[in-house]
C-alpha cells in the first residue's frame, strides 16, 4: 500500500504565492533531508549576533561570579538552598518560582501576539546553540555549496580532517555547555578540580556527560527537528496569532508573478512582480521552508530570509521589504492595530504578576516564626499555681549568617516564658524550640485568649518576627 498522499493546488486566486506549485506527493515516511543553510549578513543578523553574544556571555560568565563569598547563582540541592544575586531562597519559597514561571508564560504570550515567534528566532537556547554550531561548520567546511559538495565527495584525508575538526569543536562547545550548566548546581571551581582529579560525585560526571551529549545532538545533528517535532511552542503558537500579529511574511501582491530577469529590466514590461525567484530565502532558512508559501508553523521568525531578500532587492535596485515583518491585515491593505483586547489582557496579567512578585520580594522577611500549640493537653497548673500551656516555636533563618533570637510573649498580664528565651539559629536552619508559657489565673478573663510571640534578633536588631497564637485556661 502506498504511503503517499497526492496534494493538489486548489487556490484559484491569481495573486496567490502558491499558484506555480503543481500537484505533488507528500511522503509520510520520508527520511530527513539535511538542510544546508547559506550564510547571510544583514540588519537582523546583526541583532541576533548581539543577542547571542549577550546571552552566551551571561551563561558562561555568571557561573564564575561571586557575591560576599557566595556564587552569584547557585542551586544548592543537597542543602536545599538557592542563591540568586545575593538573596537566598528555600523550598518554602517555591511559590516564587511558580510566579516567575507564570510571568515567563504571560511574557511569551504577550510578545507572541505582537511579534510572533521572535523568542524562537533570537533568544531560544536551541536557536542560539544551533547558530553557533552552524558558524563553526561554515568556518571549517566552507560555504553552502562547498559543504554540499564535501558531503557528496568520497572520504579523503581532507574530508576526514575537516569533519574531525568540526565535530571536535562541536564536542568542546557541548562539553563547556554541560560543564557550565552543572556548575550552577555544583560550584564551578570545585567542579572542575574534582572532575579532573576524579574526586567528583558520580552524578556530576553523569550530568556533565548528559548535557554534553544533548547539546551536541540537538545543535549539531537534530537542529530544526527539535523545533519542528519536539518543541510544543510551534504547535500552540497559532492560538495566539491573529491578523494583527506582526510576523515574517512574503508580499505576494508585490512579488507575484515571480520570474528571473536581467538587472535593470522593468518587471512590469515582462508582466512580472519583484520576486526574481532566486531561491535565496529558501537557502538561508534554518528550517528549510519557503516563506513564499505563506505562514507556516515551521517558521521561527529568525528573519534570515528578510536579510537575504533585501540583499537581492538592493542588487536589483528594487525597494526592500518584499519579505518583511508585517501583518496579515497590512498585506491585504487593511489597517493594522498594535494594541488590541488580546494584548491588553496578556499585558495586564503580565504587569499584575510582575507587581505581585516585586511586592513579595520587597516585603520578604529573611526569617520566619511559626507557633504550634501542643494539643495533647489543654492546660495544666504548675507548682506556683499558675496556668501553663506548651508550644513548639519553629524559627527559620533564611539569612546568610547565624542569628541569635530573644524570645518574648505578650497579650496577658504577667505572662512569661519558662523555658529558654535565647535561641541561636544557624543560616538556613529551621529550628524547633519547645516552649512553655504560664500566666496567673486571675489574668485570664476567658477560656481562649489571644497572645503574641516575638523573636527579636540580637545579631540584626532590624529583624523582628511576630506571630499570634492562643492561650487556653479554665472556665471562670
Amino acid at each position: 500500500m502506498s504511503s503517499e498522499i497526492p496534494v493538489k493546488q486548489v487556490d484559484p486566486s491569481p495573486g496567490s504565492a502558491k499558484n506555480n506549485r503543481k500537484g505533488e506527493a507528500v511522503d509520510l515516511y520520508a527520511s530527513r533531508k539535511k538542510i544546508y543553510v547559506k550564510e547571510v549578513k544583514g540588519f537582523f543578523q546583526r541583532i541576533r549576533n548581539v543577542s547571542l553574544t549577550l546571552l552566551m556571555g551571561m551563561y558562561f560568565l555568571f557561573v564564575w561570579l561571586t557575591l560576599d563569598g557566595q556564587p552569584l547563582i547557585h542551586f544548592d540541592l543537597p542543602a536545599r538552598e538557592f542563591h540568586l544575586y545575593g538573596a537566598t531562597f528555600y523550598p518554602r519559597d517555591f511559590f516564587l518560582l511558580a510566579g516567575m514561571l507564570i510571568i515567563c508564560a504571560y511574557g511569551l504570550f504577550f510578545i507572541t501576539t505582537l511579534f510572533g515567534r521572535v523568542w524562537c528566532g533570537y533568544t531560544c537556547p536551541q536557536t542560539v546553540w544551533t547558530f553557533i554550531f552552524m558558524w563553526v561548520e561554515e568556518r571549517i567546511e566552507g560555504s553552502r555549496n562547498k559543504r554540499m559538495k564535501l558531503d557528496r565527495a568520497p572520504y579523503t584525508t581532507e574530508k576526514i580532517l575537516k569533519k574531525s575538526a568540526k565535530h571536535a569543536i562541536w564536542l568542546f562547545i557541548a562539553f563547556a555547555t554541560g560543564l557550565t550548566f552543572v556548575g550552577y548546581f555544583y560550584p564551578i571551581r570545585e567542579l572542575i578540580a574534582d572532575l579532573f582529579t576524579l574526586h567528583a560525585n558520580g552524578w556530576a560526571y553523569f550530568w556533565v556527560a548528559f548535557f554534553t551529549v544533548a547539546t551536541y545532538l540537538n545543535a549539531g545533528w537534530m537542529r530544526e527537528q527539535v523545533c519542528l517535532y519536539m518543541c510544543p511552542y510551534a504547535r500552540f503558537q497559532s492560538v495566539m496569532f491573529d491578523p494583527n500579529t506582526r510576523v515574517v511574511s512574503y508580499d505576494p501582491n508585490r512579488g507575484e508573478p515571480r520570474g528571473s530577469r536581467k538587472k535593470g529590466v522593468d518587471p512590469k514590461e515582462l508582466g512580472l512582480g519583484d520576486c526574481i525567484d532566486c531561491g535565496q530565502c529558501v537557502q538561508v532558512c534554518p528550517t528549510g521552508i519557503d516563506i513564499r508559501d505563506g505562514l507556516q508553523y515551521e517558521c521561527i521568525g529568525c528573519a534570515l530570509c528578510i536579510d537575504a531578500c533585501d540583499e537581492v532587492m538592493e542588487k536589483m535596485n528594487y525597494p526592500k521589504g518584499l519579505i518583511r515583518y508585517t501583518t496579515e491585515n497590512e498585506l491585504e491593505g487593511k489597517p493594522s492595530r498594535l494594541l488590541r483586547p488580546r494584548t491588553f489582557g496578556y499585558g495586564a496579567m503580565l504587569a499584575l504578576m510582575i507587581s505581585a512578585i516585586i511586592y513579595v520580594l520587597a516585603t520578604r522577611v529573611p526569617a520566619e516564626l511559626d507557633v504550634i500549640r501542643d494539643r495533647g493537653a489543654l492546660f495544666s497548673f504548675n507548682g506556683e499555681g499558675r496556668i501553663e500551656n506548651s508550644y513548639t516555636l519553629k524559627i527559620a533563618n533564611m539569612t546568610e549568617v547565624p542569628q541569635t533570637f530573644e524570645l518574648s510573649v505578650s497579650g496577658l498580664d504577667g505572662i512569661r516564658i519558662l523555658t529558654h528565651t535565647t535561641v541561636k539559629v544557624d543560616s538556613g536552619e529551621n529550628r524547633p524550640v519547645p516552649t512553655v508559657v504560664d500566666v496567673a489565673p486571675e489574668s485570664i478573663e476567658q477560656t481562649n485568649s489571644e497572645i503574641r510571640f516575638t523573636a527579636r534578633s540580637v545579631t540584626d536588631p532590624s529583624l523582628v518576627l511576630e506571630t499570634e497564637s492562643r492561650f487556653v485556661g479554665p472556665t471562670r
